[in-house]
């Protein structure tokens, strides 16, 4: 297969970076080509429904959007594509992102957004490379070998509780 997965990663702001920088750290260790753009449903509607329609034809697998307060922006892409979009709900107000994450996990029937936890960018990120080893074989071993690492990881951490001796006296 010529072709290389590709995934977009919009922003409603720019403030959204240190959390969505997650999610990059993760497509760059599988070695997957990305885009990150800042667009907003609100502010920029007519530059956020152009993208989304002309994700496919620009060669996108997978769009990422991440979103706080209303969250709109994960559904809004998804409305004008068939792309595959995972939103990323951020915590940015008051409601300590539940407001953003019931914005996006509650989409109407038939126009879906697949939506991790607050704040979730690495598991974004995740979930894309999953996503994507269904069309690129190569991310399925990639994905199990990072896989039996944590689990190695773990171990090596039970084993070091195990040897303490805790005194809660």
């Amino acid at each position: 297969m010529d072709k290389k997965p590709k995934v977009a990663i919009i922003m409603g702001s720019d403030s959204d970076l240190p959390i969505v920088s997650k999610t990059i750290k993760v497509l760059k260790e599988f070695n997957i080509e990305f885009e990150a753009r800042v667009i907003s449903a609100h502010r920029t509607p007519d530059k956020a429904s152009q993208f989304a329609k002309e994700a496919e034809n620009m060669g996108f697998d997978i769009i990422i959007a991440a979103a706080g307060k209303a969250a709109h922006l994960p559904g809004v892409l998804a409305a004008y594509t068939v792309v595959p979009v995972i939103g990323i709900p951020i915590k940015s107000s008051a409601l300590y992102g539940m407001d953003a994450l019931l914005s996006i996990v509650q989409m109407p029937s038939g126009i879906p957004v697949a939506t991790v936890g607050i704040d979730g960018a690495e598991n974004a990120g995740l979930l894309a490379v999953e996503m994507l080893s269904i069309k690129y074989d190569y991310l399925r071993k990639t994905l199990k070998d990072r896989r039996e690492k944590m689990a190695q990881e773990v171990s090596k951490k039970d084993e070091k509780v195990k040897m303490e001796e805790f005194n809660f006296d």
